[in-house]
């Protein structure tokens, strides 16, 4: 997982330390010796992630944790406390402050870098929506979110999955001082329950009598209403193995039992903030989807959106150093369509097609009607294998699919030919990403049709 992360701390061995052991897993460190000097590295770079110590002179690092997540630029970026202190105090204050977890001094390996991906898979999460957000406003039709991170979570609906009733009562109790909490002890109807109650939070258990504590909370991952939901897993304190488990799994925090109240109400409160800020953007965004950025026949994006958008995605794509790929697709032989069938039905045709693309393409891709019967996916971190298999798969699918052409069930085949280009890693723009694309379009019309070329600098590498 590629990711930029700002170590901080004021003395230099333990800032050499942090810097060997995160290089040696491939990530890009980035230091600072105090937390004025953390705060302008935050400004210029925007790290993914945030290794802050508490105790520095001058700033210490609830202070800087508390001016970071007042600034909307940079609120998003993950911010991990390292410390030689282990007082619940302080980890409470840590947490109140803004910060997404605590790592004690001296700092186990594992622990380090089960969080580390953890919050850095959530954060690029983020980077997405933000930047869709950013490209809607770069375009006139939206308005900048001005959504701090710290922000109010009054209202928060929290469900526990637990069958412990001594516990379970607890828990409850604390959750509904400041939350609307609700509590499932049987795990089978707990699926049910979590889909349907449009929860800002959900608590599990690993100690389930009569379940596994972690499968469940799979299962819940996998249901698309709740996707996106935070979960926190209760864990017990001597078992790390389901800890580092549970968040390279992607679950978003845990909680040592027996819970400590101030502690989980710090936690769930975090995380609600998370989602709220997330959903802001969101909100955001779905305000701004309009008639002046997509394609009223299809409702993909239109070109004149993915011009402003693609721009975006390779300035960004280059500076991190991620892939970025591109198919450009054309239906063959669409003219015959409406020569023969009419214009109505080619329409027709043409938002089948376009349902395929939204159906084949991942949720992070950027599906567009270019103009006419071609179309245009943009596939942030896909290396060219990848897309040009991606790109197989789409023409094999549209081939397999039959068009319907009227009401009666009467159907035709079509094929579609693709051009694929990759983003150089040592320099490209927007103009040459689509300009590979369009000529491997170009090659495969003249071919034969119902194939996929890749551009000129793919091709020479064998891709």
């Amino acid at each position: 997982m590629t990711a930029q992360i700002l170590v901080v701390d004021d003395v230099p061995a333990n800032v050499k330390l942090l810097e060997a052991k995160l290089a040696n897993e491939y990530y890009d460190v980035i230091t600072a010796k105090d937390g004025f000097e953390a705060l302008k590295q935050v400004k210029e770079h925007k790290p993914d992630l945030i290794l802050l110590d508490i105790m520095m002179p001058g700033m210490d690092g609830f202070e800087v944790c508390t001016k970071l997540k007042q600034d909307p630029e940079v609120s998003h970026i993950p911010v991990v406390m390292v410390t030689a202190l282990s007082e619940k105090a302080d980890r409470l204050k840590g947490l109140e402050v803004g910060a997404d977890d605590f790592l004690t001094k001296p700092i186990n390996d594992m622990a380090l870098f089960a969080r580390v991906k953890s919050l850095i898979r959530i954060k690029q999460l983020l980077d997405e929506v933000r930047l869709r957000d950013k490209t809607s406003h770069e375009m006139g039709i939206a308005s900048e979110i001005d959504t701090a991170f710290i922000s109010n979570v009054n209202g928060a609906k929290v469900l526990l999955v637990d069958d412990d009733v001594v516990q379970g009562k607890q828990i409850i109790a604390a959750l509904n001082e400041n939350f609307k909490a609700e509590w499932v002890q049987e795990s089978d109807k707990a699926v049910a329950k979590a889909s349907e109650g449009d929860y800002d939070v959900v608590l599990i258990s690993t100690l389930l009598s009569d379940a596994d504590g972690l499968r469940l909370a799979s299962q819940l991952k996998s249901q698309e209403e709740i996707r996106n939901t935070p979960l926190l897993v209760l864990v017990d304190e001597d078992d790390t193995r389901v800890m580092y488990k549970a968040l390279e799994m992607g679950i978003n925090d845990y909680l040592i039992v027996p819970v400590d109240k101030n502690e989980m109400m710090a936690r769930v409160r975090s995380q609600v903030r998370r989602k709220r800020y997330q959903e802001a953007l969101k909100s955001t965004y779905q305000k701004s989807i309009s008639m002046a950025i997509t394609d009223a026949l299809t409702g993909l994006y239109n070109r004149h959106y993915l011009n402003t958008h693609l721009g975006n995605m390779v300035k960004q794509s280059l500076k991190n150093g991620k892939h970025l790929a591109l198919m450009m697709l054309d239906m063959d032989h669409f003219k015959s369509v409406n020569d023969t069938y009419g214009h109505d039905v080619g329409d027709l045709i043409l938002q089948q097609l376009s349902n395929i693309i939204i159906q084949e393409s991942r949720s992070a891709e950027l599906a567009s009607r270019f103009g006419g019967e071609e179309f245009v996916i943009l596939m942030p971190e896909t290396n060219p294998q990848s897309a040009l298999a991606a790109a197989q798969r789409m023409r094999e699918i549209v081939e397999a699919t039959p068009f319907k052409i009227n009401n009666n069930g009467d159907a035709i085949n079509k094929t579609v030919s693709i051009g694929v280009a990759s983003l150089h890693p040592d320099g490209d723009s927007a103009e040459s990403l689509l300009k590979r694309a369009d000529e491997a379009l170009y090659e495969a019309k003249n071919n034969g049709r119902n194939q996929v070329r890749v551009g000129a600098a793919m091709a020479a590498k064998g891709w």
